[in-house]
């Protein structure tokens, strides 16, 4: 049997768009529990989903508690024996099912191309209000690959408003697993572009950890407060929290176990008006680490310590019912890999990374909407931490990657998403031709990615 090549992937995956587009209701409306909720559509908080959109921001920022009249059971007054009790008529539940074609411009060794996921996977979602000034975004999802449901993106958090000499000033704390997950913007890595992604697609094996690596692997716990809508500040500290191993932690055989407090930190000025918004930001994070084993910390040995850190912008310009959105943001890591050179799994000596990525979308009313992006991460070659392996490996020991993406998206209905993104690199683990010195080129890894999610 062939393999199917690159392009007639392509042209299969835009015509199975096309004829799924054709099909869809256009007149059919179906809501998630945000919109049930507060009884406003999707287009209500998302200049197109995720892209959170100014109401959008302030939904979260008040804990996703915004809810319409007739949405709560009427409760008896609170006093000082009795507390309140503000319940949703219905629990904010809510879903996403979603189906996959990835194909990358040469087959992975011995694997099918043209992979087809039916379902790629599944999210349950308790996200809204619990309580007056209490809500949550707690994602629950079933991974095809691993054949089970798993602990995704969680935040739960509760927040107030008052006016400070006239002045609209929103405070409060939240619980979360996933650095970035808390922001309000669209440029920070948890929700940054790309906003879909495969997950049978090589990428490039270098990476900050504040970019995913801690994802759903830690617990965090911190505040936030927004002054006038203009000055935006955060932070959070984490803890290792290992789902699915034996408690109190042992951390062994986890990559990152995090000693004492890791802290998160977050500065964002925004600037509204009736047709732009621009936002710059900054933030970073700091981590020392055991990596293998959380004993370390009992015996003070070595550990490898990271600081990240960088500036971030967005901008959207309202042109009429479309928006154009700018976005940006660039990444250093210092680190000093001192317990995993101990264990040979690094070089002795300093490292850093740089990473940066900058994107372009127009959204065409609610229905449509392209993207442009480019990526680049470079930094210090280590060949025993960047160490020759087919597809995932390097061949010089050099981390640099580069490359860039380009997405069409269609809502046919505001709660069905039609994605098509094609990814490609003209670097990859350190080199451009046979980057993994098992023949390897960066190019090969090119891929188009054709995504279906269903929300309800």
């Amino acid at each position: 049997m062939k393999h199917c090549s690159l392009g007639t992937s392509v042209a299969l995956s835009i015509a199975a768009l096309a004829v799924i587009s054709g099909l869809a209701p256009r007149r059919a409306m179906a809501l998630p529990s945000y919109a049930r909720q507060t009884g406003l559509p999707c287009s209500g908080c998302h200049y197109n989903p995720p892209e959170l959109n100014p109401a959008g921001r302030l939904f979260k920022l008040l804990a996703f508690t915004d809810r319409t009249e007739n949405s709560t059971v009427p409760a008896p007054p609170a006093d000082k024996q009795r507390p309140a009790l503000q319940m949703l008529q219905t629990l904010p539940l809510g879903a996403w099912f979603e189906v996959s074609s990835t194909s990358t411009k040469k087959a992975q060794p011995g694997t099918q191309n043209g992979n087809f996921e039916f379902p790629q996977d599944i999210s349950l979602f308790l996200a809204g209000a619990w309580a007056d000034h209490l809500g949550s975004f707690l994602q629950v999802t079933y991974n095809a690959q691993d054949d089970h449901f798993g602990m995704d993106n969680t935040d739960i958090r509760y927040a107030r408003q008052t006016k400070v000499q006239g002045k609209n000033l929103i405070y409060g704390v939240m619980f979360n697993n996933n650095p970035t997950l808390e922001d309000v913007w669209m440029t920070l890595p948890n929700w940054g572009y790309p906003f879909v992604a495969s997950d049978s697609a090589p990428t490039p094996a270098a990476s900050a950890i504040v970019q995913g690596k801690l994802a759903q692997d830690v617990a965090g716990f911190g505040g936030y407060t927004m002054w006038n809508n203009h000055l935006y500040g955060a932070a959070t500290f984490y803890r290792s929290d290992h789902i699915g191993s034996s408690q109190p932690n042992t951390g062994a055989g986890a990559a990152y176990n995090i000693s004492g407090l890791a802290p998160y930190w977050r500065l964002a000025y925004q600037n509204s008006g009736r047709t732009n918004v621009v936002e710059a930001g900054f933030y970073g994070m700091h981590m020392a680490s055991f990596p293998g084993s959380a004993s370390g910390a009992n015996f003070n040995g070595p550990t490898d310590n990271y600081t990240d850190f960088g500036p971030d912008f967005e901008w959207d310009r309202t042109l009429g019912r479309d928006v154009l959105s700018v976005r940006g943001t660039y990444l250093r890591e210092n680190s000093t890999l001192d317990a995993s050179a101990a264990a040979g799994n690094a070089s002795p000596g300093n490292h850093h990374l740089n990473t940066g990525n900058a994107n372009v979308e127009y959204h065409y009313g609610n229905r449509l909407s392209g993207a442009f992006g480019w990526f680049l991460t470079s930094g210090t070659a280590d060949a025993t931490l960047y160490a020759p392996a087919a597809i995932s490996g390097s061949a010089n020991g050099g981390p640099r990657s580069e490359g860039y993406s380009a997405n069409f998206s269609y809502w046919p209905v505001q709660n069905v998403d039609l994605a098509f993104q094609y990814t490609g690199y003209t670097r990859f683990n350190g080199g451009n031709t046979n980057y993994d010195g098992s023949g390897r080129n960066a190019s090969d890894n090119n891929t188009a990615y054709l995504l279906m999610r269903f929300v309800f």
